[in-house]
């Protein structure tokens, strides 16, 4: 008897419906046959189905089983698969109603004794099955609140194995989970840093309130101890809040790399990664032998952080360069091609020198000239060319330390940067952008022109200070940025000269 159980598989970030397919008969050698591009795991899911039935009290008795998953030329990873396999074979002995499972989208893994541990990738399971009009998804109870996110289709959470064929058999009912997404909201993590507790560095927190206003990623440059990892940390504190399809789209990638925490159905908080230097390429990107999201995709709609930055692996940074281009993280395979969103703004921090006090009063710098251009181009061209803004961050006067209190705290900088943002929103109005950073070709142009006068004194800026060409169209978008902070609708020659302050790398010698 061929029985017919829906589940799904992960293709990046989104899943697609495959047919798992199980031809139960008692004619023939008893054995076991699974085809359709089986993985490891997967193939080994015999060994936990078979003990898991038997544990929950079915005798399956010898038999050839083909089990088929379509669709055959799509490669199937992961342990999801458990569940379906086991909910098809006891369809093919007719334990269960063929028509009873049709229509369920099932995932979970099994433990030998048949209960259910939950698996990455519910809730792009639950879109998918929502697309394809499904009755519902049966997934372990860990992972319920988790697909119960996506509206108009029920979600079962269940503890084990039996339990879900008590309910398929109309033995039990189990109440679908349910979440309220407004209590989510209301459930917002409250940041527990402040850029009110950071004494002094005005001159950096305003390169913050730039950057996340304008979008533009962010280098800061100083000594040891001067406040650049601390800064880092509390850009999350003034970036606006995720919106819903946004939060969405983070839960997504989180669920599918497997870091989704159980209590937590739903990422309502932009996030903040701060990888190691030592990581690897894979690690930073994606990839990998089972595809999986890296710390830029896992950083999506958040802040990415690669504190000093020049200690990172040279092939490593260059992987950044594609991402930070266009958004998303391209994965190319023999058979497919995966699509991580890597939508980050990127904060990086570093030493002006090897030994770090090349421009600290306080300290002399023991550094030759040639080690400090070594240390500094460990950053190439092309990646430097994708930081809008290079922030020199001094180390802190006593007399600040001796403050209570900063006068500039988070809230009255995310007031200012949600405004800004605002701006630029209704004037990038049905555009595909909406961030000043995003300015490319004719829209700078469009954008961002500039008066005779202030083509005059760019011009003087960037022959005295040596200014590289591709800093002209760094120094737009930031000015435009800056105008937009202090409601201007044109750019003049102050909103010119704050930006032109921002590109320190990009001068005469700095590389």
């Amino acid at each position: 008897m061929i029985a017919k159980v829906s589940c799904a598989a992960l293709m990046g970030i989104d899943a697609f419906k495959v047919e798992l397919e199980v031809d139960f008969s008692r004619s023939g050698m008893p054995c076991f046959t699974m085809v359709g591009l089986a993985e490891g795991a997967v193939k080994e899911s015999k060994e936990r189905v078979f003990s898991a039935l038997k544990n929950c009290g079915f005798k399956v008795p010898p038999a050839r089983i083909t089990v088929n998953l379509a669709p055959a030329d799509v490669r199937k990873a992961g342990s999801a698969y458990d569940l379906p396999l086991a909910i098809g074979i006891l369809c093919g002995m007719e334990v269960i109603d063929k028509e009873a499972a049709q229509g369920w989208f099932l995932a979970g893994e099994l433990s030998l004794t048949g209960e259910l541990k939950p698996v990455p990738g519910v809730l792009p399971l639950a879109l998918a099955a929502r697309a394809e009009q499904g009755k519902g998804i049966i997934v372990p109870v860990d992972n319920g609140r988790e697909g119960a996110v996506v509206k108009d289709i029920p979600v079962i959470g269940a503890t084990d194995l039996g339990q879900v064929v008590r309910m398929l058999l109309g033995e039990e009912a189990v109440e679908p989970t349910a979440v309220d997404i407004d209590t989510l909201w209301n459930e917002r993590q409250s940041h527990i840093m402040d850029f009110g507790e950071v004494k002094g560095q005005e001159h950096a927190k305003r390169a913050i309130e730039i950057a996340a206003a304008g979008g533009h990623n962010l280098l800061f440059i100083g000594p040891p101890g001067s406040g650049k990892t601390m800064l880092a940390k509390r850009i999350p504190t003034v970036l606006p809040p995720l919106r819903f399809e946004e939060a969405l789209e983070v839960t997504k990638i989180y669920s599918v790399a497997g870091l989704l925490q159980k209590e937590r159905a739903l990422m309502v908080t932009r996030p903040f990664r701060t990888p190691h230097h030592t990581i690897s390429d894979v690690g930073l990107v994606g990839g990998g032998r089972y595809p999986q999201p890296g710390e830029t995709s896992l950083a999506h709609r958040g802040v990415l952080f690669l504190d000093e930055m020049p200690e990172f692996k040279k092939n490593v940074l260059e992987v950044l360069r594609q991402p930070l281009e266009d958004g998303e993280v391209s994965i190319s395979r023999s058979l497919m091609t995966l699509k991580y969103p890597a939508d980050v703004m990127l904060v990086a921090a570093m030493n002006p020198c090897p030994c770090g006090y090349l421009s600290d009063e306080t300290h002399s710098c023991s550094c030759t000239p040639l080690a400090v251009q070594r240390y500094r181009g460990k950053i190439s061209g092309p990646l430097l060319d994708r930081i809008d803004l290079h922030v020199d961050v001094p180390a802190v006067p006593y007399e600040d330390l001796k403050k209570t209190r900063s006068e500039v705290d988070s809230a009255t900088m995310r007031e200012r940067i949600l405004t800004a943002r605002d701006i630029q929103a209704e004037r990038y109005k049905g555009r595909h952008f909406s961030l000043n950073a995003e300015l490319d070709g004719s829209a700078l142009e469009q954008f961002c022109s500039l008066s005779d006068a202030e083509h005059d004194f760019l011009k003087q800026a960037v022959e005295t200070l040596g200014l590289s060409a591709r800093a002209y169209t760094r120094i737009l978008r930031i000015a435009r940025t800056v105008a937009d902070l202090s409601a201007s609708k044109s750019i003049g020659a102050d909103h010119l000269a704050e930006a032109i302050n921002y590109r320190s790398m990009d001068r005469e010698g700095a590389v």
